[in-house]
């Protein structure tokens, strides 16, 4: 179930109504959302709940066990053993096909090719996002940052339908405690979550939709068919549908989790402001991020040992943290290429002193080339795309709406924080009547951009 859809229209009012209504009363409410939360998952596939069911009583079982066992080996053997169970689970639904077809493919090349055993397995919606947030409760679990919530809660924590499909990432010590209070109604943010819901209905429905079908679509689905500047724009048309796209479905998640009463983390922070590749990844995706650096990055030894280490240590985050955005080579490929960037970073950040300019102009550009190989379906389509950027020729794709969609999305990141913050508290002020008109106004626009097509699904549902 979409956010910017007519089911979604009739779903959340409902759901809303009758959360206010039983705020006050948790042992009401709790489950009561928890059933809501399992009937919007349900609409991409019933069996999908299964899964998500299976996962919560799984993790919930193991942190009991952690937090009543004092043996610290005994311990350490649970939450491995737990953790490994989380991540098979993510490897069948999501990278076993890969995995086989990559492993088939190897050894034909090499002459020892076999029939092996190729499933076809269904990629649950939102897999990725709830698997990192039951490891996160486990994890914080085991780390005594936090004690074993009731079952209901970690089944509210793990479905709670905002941010059950897209994220952000919401750690358990985040959103756990906040489940130990009722909410109440009249002290909800309605005027932050309706503007955040707004911000987001446009940047997805008008924007981010807009850039796929007019531009990016056509060329990177085609990329033979184009000349140079059009695929140049491509490129960074996909820049903007990427950035309106997910930072649009996250600003209508922390919306939708405000009208209910309960604060998610930020999750992006004019990222193509950065002005260096760290920079960029403490703006983008700041939610993935923190798991990778707490989860990923210091076990492995973050920045003690040699610089060799934090380099190696930096890679394989990288790569890891690409591979999870997907089950293809082009995945690997990007973060790769990320991992690259910040090596590269380190070994000459302190050598050599550029200009702010030159170093967001240097930023900003690799992170649009890491998009065209994120982007690309498979690495012959990504050859393709390459190529035709030295093929001159007429650029055809450009129109006035193309180019307003691209310079805002860019352009307003580059504007100082304090004027959009200015903006925003001034929008977040308004009285609760006038920003639900104006919702309502905005939706009726919204809707009449969509296309024939309906909706298109968010870029980051397949992860």
């Amino acid at each position: 179930m979409l956010f910017p859809t007519v089911q979604f229209a009739i779903f959340f009012p409902v759901v809303l109504t009758l959360s206010w209504a039983l705020m006050s009363r948790p042992r009401y409410w709790k489950p009561f959302i928890v059933l809501a939360s399992y009937v919007f998952y349900a609409a991409a596939n019933p069996r999908f709940c299964l899964l998500l069911g299976g996962v919560t009583l799984v993790n919930q079982g193991f942190a009991k066990l952690i937090a009543r066992t004092d043996d610290e080996r005994r311990r350490k053997q649970l939450i491995v053993s737990v953790v490994t169970i989380d991540l098979a689970a993510l490897g069948v639904f999501k990278y076993y096909s890969f995995f086989v077809s990559s492993l088939s493919d190897t050894l034909d090349k090499i002459g020892l090719g076999s029939p092996l055993p190729l499933l076809t397995i269904a990629l649950p919606v939102g897999i990725s996002f709830f698997t990192f947030q039951a490891i996160s409760y486990v994890v914080d679990v085991y780390r005594r940052q936090v004690e074993p919530s009731p079952t209901l809660d970690v089944a509210l924590y793990l479905s709670f339908f905002p941010h059950l499909v897209a994220g952000p990432i919401v750690r358990a010590k985040e959103f756990l405690p906040q489940l130990l209070k009722p909410r109440d109604p009249s002290r909800v943010a309605v005027g932050a979550g309706i503007s955040l819901i707004a911000l987001g209905l446009v940047k997805k429905v008008v924007i981010a939709d807009y850039l796929a079908r007019s531009v990016v679509d056509p060329v990177f689905g085609v990329p033979q068919q184009f000349h140079a500047p059009d695929v140049l724009l491509a490129a960074y048309a996909y820049t903007a549908q990427i950035y309106c796209d997910f930072s649009g479905y996250t600003d209508m998640a922390i919306g939708l989790a405000l009208l209910m009463g309960y604060v998610f983390p930020q999750n992006f922070n004019s990222p193509y402001k950065a002005t260096g590749f760290q920079d960029f990844w403490r703006r983008w995706h700041m939610t993935l991020s923190r798991f990778l650096r707490d989860f990923l990055y210091i076990p492995l030894g973050g920045n003690r040992g040699g610089k060799w280490f934090v380099y190696r240590n930096l890679m394989l985050t990288m790569l890891l943290g690409g591979l999870w955005h997907g089950a293809a080579w082009t995945f690997v490929i990007w973060g790769g290429l990320h991992g690259l960037y910040q090596v590269l970073e380190r070994m000459w950040g302190g050598r050599v002193k550029l200009p702010v300019f030159v170093r967001w102009f240097v930023t900003f550009h690799g992170v649009v080339l890491g998009w065209i190989v994120f982007r690309a379906q498979d690495i012959g389509q990504l050859g393709d795309f390459l190529k035709r950027l030295a093929d001159p020729g007429a650029l055809t794709l450009l129109t006035p709406g193309v180019a307003l969609a691209v310079g805002l999305t860019i352009g307003l990141q580059l504007v100082p924080t304090g004027f959009l913050q200015r903006a925003t508290i001034w929008f977040e002020g308004l009285r609760p009547v006038a920003l639900g008109a104006g919702l309502a106004v905005l939706v009726v626009v919204a809707t009449a951009t969509i296309s024939s097509q309906g909706v298109a699904p968010f870029i980051y549902f397949r992860f």
